[in-house]
């Protein structure tokens, strides 16, 4: 019996999309990505317990001493101080990162629906169909991202509105922007899948349309997905940051936000008043570059052409020379040369 011997099959930890890229980094590669996941934990770790990490209410303006005072000082109480408008800082900062969570998850989950199936229609049945979408989205994509948001904002809620209505108008205003930038992605990936042997072998055995795009060109279209979630998601922040502190977003009693919140602390930065801006102005740089920096990460190893010579040598399990000839290599080479060659003579 002769044992047979193949490549081990990977666990499943081996297998999920950021372990398995975490794995295949090196160097300063792998320090953004390890620095971008901290931050990315951690501003959702912030949103996920805000409820029970926040000193006080997004909201509220007062406790058993009395009130809290505009514009005071950071103080045992207020550790970052407090706004113009009597709020406490760090509360309204906490308070808003889970709002920048809900928003994001609903606007790129609802970008991701229906540019998908748009892209997949488009690409996959082509004709007219694929003429119409092409032209919307390309009208779409040709607004500034901001403006478009602005406009959709205001015609579906008037610029402002409560905490549900907020966060589903300021999600609705980001989908729109990024719904053709997955229905380019995804009708690409369609044309080129469509016309694969696979797909042609699926039609001569009498599949029908839905199964095909379900399941042979959706699993093969899709896999860039997440990595465009990554680079959204930061996008989608500071489109809401925008939204906010343009004053098109959330009513400042309904949520916290930090573009609310970091334009009404314009006007206390030239009085010599900086906590009310540090704050909020701290939650949108990390929680963008974190994000930022894993999407920037995962596009470099998803990349052939971006990977590092040692990148690939870890992927493959093989040993890659980087080094020349040895010189000792090179001498008994050259006095092999030279016997052959005095052979040749004497001959």
């Amino acid at each position: 019996m002769t044992a047979q011997t193949g490549t081990p099959r990977r666990s499943i930890l081996d297998r999920l999309p950021i372990l398995r890229q975490l794995r295949q980094s090196y160097g300063i590669q792998r320090g953004m990505l390890v620095a971008g996941l901290i931050l990315t934990g951690v501003f959702l770790l912030v949103a996920v317990l805000a409820p029970w990490i926040a000193p006080y209410g997004y909201a509220q303006l007062s406790d058993d001493n009395g009130g809290f005072g505009a514009q005071q000082p950071p103080s045992a109480e207020h550790l970052f101080g407090t706004t113009v408008g009597g709020f406490d800082v760090l509360s309204r900062v906490i308070w808003g990162a889970q709002t920048a969570a809900l928003v994001v998850i609903v606007a790129v989950i609802l970008s991701i629906f229906i540019g998908v199936i748009l892209g997949l229609l488009s690409g996959y049945f082509g004709g007219w169909i694929d003429r119409v979408l092409v032209v919307i989205c390309d009208a779409i994509y040709a607004f500034p991202s901001l403006l478009l948001a602005i406009v959709i904002s205001i015609a579906i809620s008037g610029g402002r509105s409560n905490l549900i209505g907020g966060i589903l108008t300021a999600a609705m205003s980001i989908t729109v922007v990024f719904i053709p930038q997955y229905f380019r992605v995804i009708r690409a990936e369609t044309v080129r899948i469509k016309a694969e042997a696979f797909v042609e072998s699926a039609k001569v055995l009498g599949a029908s349309n839905v199964r095909i795009m379900s399941r042979h060109v959706f699993r093969n279209a899709t896999r860039t997905l997440p990595l465009i979630f990554t680079l959204n998601a930061s996008e989608a922040i500071l489109t809401l940051a925008g939204l906010g502190f343009l004053g098109f977003g959330i009513e400042p009693t309904a949520a916290s936000e930090w573009g609310y919140d970091l334009n009404k602390a314009l006007s206390d930065v030239s009085s010599g008043i900086w906590w009310t801006s540090i704050g909020p102005g701290l939650g949108i740089v990390l929680a963008v570059l974190g994000m930022t920096l894993v999407g920037e990460s995962l596009n470099d190893l998803n990349d052939p052409r971006l990977r590092g010579r040692r990148g690939v040598a870890a992927d493959s399990g093989e040993m890659v020379e980087t080094s020349v000839v040895p010189v000792v290599g090179v001498q008994e080479t050259a006095a092999i040369d030279g016997e052959d060659t005095g052979e040749g003579d004497r001959t």
